[in-house]
């Protein structure tokens, strides 16, 4: 009798191991036959079933206890180092077997994930739709006729399969999202040198990032969670830094979406029309979509593929590709080759237009949270891009190239299906260390999907949410308010003033009397043992930095302490001292001040 197959999701897979018999030798078991003949060219390398098994057995004798990843199959892109295994970028020739595993594959290996194997791409990560590999043009999971996106191909393919639970790959120029888009995934493409690139064959160093593909945001987190981190032995390394406002969390993000003249989808009407609706999507989350100028990120994008970074590409191989050229795959040895032509003249003056660029696009961030982009105007079929295959590559990459160039944070995120039944995806893109609000509003928009295109990558299973580990600190603190500070009311302005940010409107516990303080003013907040409601608040975000003027400035008898949310979680919040409330109203009836306020109005 067959095993009922798992989903990989990590919630699901967790949630199983908890409580059922499935280990992970049965999880080896299933991926396994899972992979089969690999019709879809996914993968040029798996670690031999012994090996696997192996590693399985000593998690299970190990147990689950401080391992956050125990028993996790992951994939890696055949660019990023494994321990024991050929690391090959897609060119059998250039191939070498590294004694040790990239930095970033060995906090996840350390924390109980379980790598399969090593993925196929576009050789030495150059090109967005994964066809340029002599191991074979990777195959999307929905219609192997279609590209699978690339440089990253076969770890998308393997997540949007259920070969895995999440995978490694690249992002230089979309590398990490683009294939997300086209399978139906998340694709984090996470600030430059959060996550350690030692150990990784470089295609562009100064733009390289490894990127994470998950089925869910929640697993996409938790990931990150694990991996990122300073490394001393990778120049591009950096701490991540707190992010500041949780627009992931917020009631209200503000979205920059461009104008109308400034969206392409090349003659894909689907692709218009899901955008359009993904637009409405964001609305009904409760976001503000605010047009904005769209020109200077177009005109950035085109800089990829002018002097410094196609120089660059060719730095990072030059050895190589100089002494065995017709070892390259031949569309990537001519785009390579090119690198060798720009004089150092070429690439100062690139950057010097970068940077005036990059002034024009930091006028945009004063308005908006993030951008909420298409992932790709289109896909093409494999014979399309076969026959033109650097125009037709160009075409995915009009929305993701200026994020790399411009230290941007961004994830790419499902967002339906176009009436073929190819997958449509939508990136939302921050400025650099936003990667945790980023998670949070991609997990936000993940949870509110409906049908199909709340289902996980190819496989049809349903998500399993969970409680993923915050990555990194905000520097914020979440404070909330119910009464003269609420939006609107006469001393809103002292959050405002701070910087402050609305998050939520909810209620506390229902474990609250509210009172009319004698002013008339203001009211009481106190919690009671028994006989309490359930009070309207808002929950603000305020740096913490300016936390402590904030309530210097709140006069007796109210104060700064804990207020329970409704949903359990405790954060500072307006308290009232006993005596405060005595010639107090009790008016916990109303159940908020506002619908006090306007009784005594009326």
């Amino acid at each position: 009798m067959n095993k009922p197959e798992i989903s990989l999701g990590m919630g699901s897979l967790q949630q199983v191991y908890r409580d059922s018999a499935f280990t992970p030798l049965d999880m080896v078991e299933q991926v396994l036959a899972a992979i089969g003949g690999d019709p879809n060219k996914t993968w040029i390398h798996v670690v031999d079933a012994a090996t696997l098994c192996a590693q399985a057995q000593a998690l299970m004798a190990r147990g689950p206890e401080g391992l956050a990843l125990w028993g996790i199959p992951f994939a890696i892109k055949d660019n990023i180092d494994l321990a024991g295994v050929p690391t090959t970028a897609g060119c059998p020739d250039y191939a070498y077997t590294p004694e040790r595993s990239a930095t970033v594959v060995q906090r996840l290996l350390d924390a109980g994930a379980i790598a399969i194997g090593k993925t196929n791409l576009d050789q030495f990560a150059t090109g967005l739709n994964g066809t340029r590999s002599p191991y074979g043009a990777c195959r999307n999971a929905f219609n192997p006729d279609y590209v699978s996106g690339g440089s990253s191909a076969g770890s998308a393919v393997a997540v949007a399969l259920g070969h895995v639970s999440f995978s490694l790959g690249t992002d230089t120029a979309g590398s990490g999202r683009v294939p997300a888009g086209f399978n139906h995934l998340v694709g984090l493409k996470p600030s430059l040198g959060l996550l350690s690139t030692t150990g990784v064959v470089p295609a562009c160093r100064s733009l390289d990032v490894v990127s994470i593909f998950a089925l869910t945001a929640d697993d996409a987190q938790q990931v990150f969670a694990v991996a990122h981190g300073h490394d001393p032995l990778d120049a591009y390394s950096r701490p991540a830094l707190p992010h500041g406002f949780d627009f992931g969390l917020a009631a209200r993000p503000r979205l920059g979406v461009p104008r109308a003249d400034q969206l392409q989808f090349l003659g894909d009407i689907d692709y218009a029309q899901c955008f359009a609706d993904a637009c409405k999507h964001a609305q009904a989350l409760g976001a503000e979509l605010v047009e904005i100028d769209f020109a200077p990120f177009q005109e950035t994008a085109r800089l990829l593929y002018e002097g410094p970074w196609v120089a660059e590409r060719y730095q990072a191989i030059r050895a190589f590709i100089d002494a065995r050229p017709e070892s390259v795959f031949p569309v990537t040895r001519e785009i390579t080759l090119g690198g060798a032509k720009p004089l150092a003249a070429d690439a100062f003056a690139a950057q010097y237009r970068l940077k005036a660029l990059a002034q024009r696009c930091a006028g945009v961030w004063s308005g908006i949270d993030c951008m909420l982009l298409p992932t790709s105007p289109t896909i093409h079929p494999i014979a399309t891009v076969l026959a033109e295959p650097i125009a037709r590559n160009s075409d995915f990459g009009c929305y993701t190239n200026f994020v790399n160039l411009l230290d941007y944070a961004a994830i790419a995120a499902p967002a339906g299906f176009r009436t073929d039944g190819l997958p449509f995806g939508v990136t939302f893109v921050a400025q650099a260390h936003q990667d945790q609000p980023l998670l949070h509003l991609a997990r936000r928009w993940q949870r509110a999907l409906q049908g199909r295109a709340a289902t996980l990558g190819a496989t049809g299973h349903a998500a399993v949410s969970f409680a993923a580990a915050t990555a990194v600190r905000s520097g914020q603190i979440q404070v909330a308010v119910c009464g003269a500070h609420l939006e609107g009311q006469p001393l809103n302005a002292q959050l405002t003033s701070r910087g402050a940010r609305l998050v939520q409107r909810t209620t506390t516990a229902p474990e609250y009397h509210l009172y009319a303080l004698p002013d008339g003013r203001r009211p009481g907040l106190v919690r009671v043992a028994e006989g309490g409601a359930a009070i309207e608040v808002e929950v603000w975000e305020l740096p913490a930095s300016q936390l402590g003027s904030f309530v210097d400035g709140i006069p007796a008898p109210l104060g700064i302490g804990r207020t329970v949310l409704a949903d359990g979680r405790l954060v500072a919040g307006f308290i009232c001292e006993q005596q405060g409330i005595l010639g107090a109203e009790n008016i916990t009836a109303f159940g908020g001040w506002l619908a006090y306020r306007q009784q005594v109005s009326n």
